[in-house]
């Protein structure tokens, strides 16, 4: 999307809480991938796609600076709560003080681990995911996690575009874009579910899991 239709897109979609706003400057000041946040556009997405499902549980692998997991606590509803995994403890500190900073901490319970082996071990369910890890194990991280989805319930996947990568050779050695590749083809033959790729950002991937028992 060229410069000037984002910039269209952007005024044309509800404004972000100052929080996260400052959120997304501080995380581009202070961080060395200060794009991998969310962001606007996609955090408004994200929430309104929570007000949409109206899960009890979201579990999100990939925490990050936390503007994601803010964006989603901000539609949740009842007792809704967001368990969030990041493997890298470096971050911790910075996200968990701007969740803090959030009307909503206390919704969103920040895990430092890989949520491939930890999220099993917390004995539930959840009605959404939102899976923004490792382009390398995206598949390991699908199959370890789907058996947590409940029936019908959604798990949406960032960056299954990769920058255009995906369908460029340029990249066919790049263990990230074979990664978002591999990924892309196996949720496309998988029959436990159903799926949209919207062309969001650097893509973002819906994904509904599907109720054999009706």
């Amino acid at each position: 999307m060229n410069p000037a239709l984002s910039s269209y897109v952007e005024t044309h979609t509800s404004p972000e809480p100052q929080l996260l706003y400052d959120l997304w400057r501080a995380t581009n000041l202070r961080t060395i991938h200060g794009r991998m946040a969310s962001g606007h556009l996609q955090g408004r997405l994200l929430k309104m796609l929570v007000q949409m499902i109206r899960p009890r549980r979201i579990l999100e692998v990939g925490t990050f600076s936390g503007y994601s997991a803010i964006a989603m606590a901000e539609g949740l509803t009842g007792d809704g709560e967001i368990y969030t995994f990041e493997v890298n403890d470096e971050m911790e500190d910075f996200a968990r003080e701007w969740i803090g900073r959030s009307p909503h901490a206390d919704r969103v319970h920040l895990i430092i681990g890989d949520a491939n082996t930890e999220a099993p071990r917390l004995g539930m369910t959840f009605d959404m995911m939102f899976i923004d890890g490792d382009k390398r194990t995206y598949v390991e991280t699908y199959e370890a996690l789907l058996p947590l989805l409940s029936d019908d319930g959604f798990l949406l996947a960032d960056n299954t575009l990769w920058d255009g990568h995906v369908t460029d050779s340029a990249y066919d050695h790049d263990a990230q874009t074979l990664g978002i590749r591999r990924f892309n083809d196996h949720v496309a033959g998988d029959p436990r579910v159903e799926q949209v790729m919207l062309p969001l950002r650097d893509g973002l991937t819906i994904i509904k899991k599907i109720n054999h028992k009706i």
